[in-house]
């Protein structure tokens, strides 16, 4: 399965979730991130988490929607928006008829306060993240119909504790 994750800067929430997809997933997913409008680099302090969890940070970069559409794009079976902003706005005509779902996290990179404060924040969304797709992923999506893969997948969300900081 090709997942992309769309997020608006594609700096932080989303490189969450490409990189905990691809842990998870043991070569049965493949995921992407990508932003609406890529800031142009990932959050130092999603990298700085992602390298103490044991994560390769070296491929992680922030980059465009326009990479995953058109010709000769990877055929997408899910499109997952996990911020506000990316999930209210008009997406591209996406390879491969994807299942398209949203699940909304508030955006650490724009809490203030000091180093320790930023990174709880990046630690919350990271395990909520972790906990949504360990629990899809349990499911062999691969093996769902596209409603049932829709619905699962927003039930999923829904059911976990919202974050907040």
């Amino acid at each position: 399965m090709n997942i992309l994750v769309l997020c608006t800067g594609n700096s932080a929430r989303s490189i969450l979730a490409e990189a905990i997809f691809n842990e998870l997933g043991e070569g049965k997913v493949t995921a992407f991130s990508a932003g609406s409008k890529p800031v142009g680099a990932v959050n130092p302090t999603a990298l700085h988490l992602l390298k103490a969890k044991g994560y390769d940070v070296s491929s992680f970069r922030s980059k465009s929607w326009d990479e995953f559409s058109g010709d000769g794009a990877v055929d997408l079976d899910i499109v997952l928006t996990v911020c506000g902003n990316a999930a209210g706005e008009t997406c591209p005509v996406w390879i491969g008829a994807p299942i398209t779902a949203h699940w909304g996290f508030p955006d650490p990179a724009g809490v203030d306060g000091p180093d320790g404060v930023k990174l709880a924040a990046f630690r919350q969304v990271y395990k909520v993240l972790r906990n949504n797709i360990a629990e899809l992923l349990a499911l062999d999506p691969a093996y769902m119909n596209p409603e049932d893969l829709h619905r699962v997948m927003l039930e999923i969300h829904s059911a976990n504790s919202p974050v907040q900081f």
